[in-house]
């Protein structure tokens, strides 16, 4: 079981200006901990894409959904859970691959940028229920002990 220094839960509406706000957020939770600036600029890409796959597929970018956000500091690092309850993912393995996605006008590395970003990366989906998608960042001290 994981010891909690920390935890912040937030709820916000599923628009495109939130996805600045779990940035903020993720930095803040950050500060404290153990991370060199770049990865707290690989967790607030992770983070960026999480929350923008949520309002743009999850809800289809309609500003009626709610995004929820747990962030968890542990001495282990930093567990980011992002959940949205909008349209759920048909095939998580093919949402998953380089250059894929639902929209036209999309890249399709959220996910790819989430993996390479994050120690972990976990997601669980269900078609008309909704996404939950949890990321972990080891902290710097706990990454040297496992070397």
């Amino acid at each position: 079981m994981m010891q909690v220094k920390n935890q912040v839960k937030l709820e916000f509406s599923s628009i495109p200006e939130n996805i600045t706000l779990a940035r903020v957020v993720v930095a803040a939770m950050l500060a404290g901990m153990d991370f060199t600036l770049p990865d707290l600029d690989d967790v607030k890409v992770a983070v960026s894409e999480a929350v923008s796959n949520a309002i743009l597929h999850g809800y289809q970018n309609r500003p009626t959904g709610f995004v929820y956000l747990v962030f968890t500091v542990s001495p282990e690092g930093l567990e980011i859970v992002i959940e949205d309850y909008g349209r759920g993912i048909a095939d998580i393995e093919k949402a998953m691959e380089p250059a894929f996605s639902t929209l036209p006008d999309r890249m399709g590395l959220g996910f790819v940028f989430m993996k390479s970003f994050m120690d972990l990366v976990e997601v669980d989906s269900q078609l008309g229920r909704g996404t939950r998608v949890r990321m972990f960042k080891y902290a710097f001290q706990t990454m040297q002990a496992v070397q």
